[in-house]
């Protein structure tokens, strides 16, 4: 199997493109610290991960910023510190302010040259686009959980994800998924029979950040620590 074998590339986008990490930790560290919270930004986001994840399984039909407010009051709770009206929007409306990473734009536009390009991500549409602002490419297809009315892992994501590129007119089999998470993305994927690239973000780094630790270890097909490094591999195979 070479990456020239497919001709559209999902992605995942918060933590593989956007950098969510920074962009939650810019607003738990300064929440953290004003209340006297002595975790760590790791700490934080960890726990954060888990929290977050649970209010998905449990209000699948909740829009992103929904989700975002009551994992702040959840977080609050867990750590015995009361979250205010205007602390928990805060984060519920930072997902425009989150930054790219600095290799994704130039990235997804050398992979627009041969792939159709696909998203496939845990937010609503309103977010996604004000981060599709800071991408800076066009999309062919953007699927996100306000549209599936679930939030990945769960498996009914990524069937409307085959059978929207089914509709594009690509065949079983061309489609490659790019992703950060193994918990969000690859566990699932790769139970449908999808090929996958890990884009290993936090591979400088211990614990699993932002991310639940997967349930099992998935085996994606290829591992890169860039956007950039994915995006070269695809263009030296091309021309080979």
């Amino acid at each position: 199997m070479q990456l020239t074998d497919f001709d559209a590339v999902s992605f995942d986008c918060y933590g593989t493109l956007i950098d969510w990490e920074a962009g939650i930790g810019a607003v738990l560290g300064p929440w953290a610290s004003a209340h006297g919270v002595t975790a760590t930004s790791e700490e934080l986001l960890e726990r954060y991960a888990q929290i977050e994840a649970r209010w998905e399984a449990e209000q699948p039909a909740a829009l992103y910023p929904d989700i975002l407010d009551a994992a702040m009051r959840s977080l609050g709770a867990s750590l015995g510190v009361d979250v205010s009206a205007a602390e928990s929007e805060r984060l519920a409306t930072s997902v425009g302010d989150w930054p790219a990473f600095p290799d994704s734009p130039a990235a997804l536009r050398a992979l627009s040259q041969q792939y159709k390009l696909v998203i496939l991500s845990n937010v609503d549409r309103a977010s996604f686009a004000m981060s599709n602002a800071r991408l800076g490419v066009h999309f062919d297809a953007i699927i996100t959980a306000q549209d599936v009315g679930s939030y990945k892992p769960t498996l009914k994501n990524f069937e409307v994800l085959v059978e929207a590129v089914r509709a594009m007119g690509v065949e079983d089999g061309r489609l490659l998924h790019v992703a950060q998470s193994l918990f969000h993305d690859h566990v699932p994927a790769r139970s449908l029979g999808l090929p996958t690239v890990w884009i290993d973000r936090r591979r400088a780094r211990h614990g699993w950040g932002a991310t639940p630790p997967p349930p099992e270890t998935p085996t994606p097909d290829w591992t890169f620590p860039s956007m950039a490094g994915f995006a070269a591999a695809c263009h030296s195979e091309q021309n080979e």
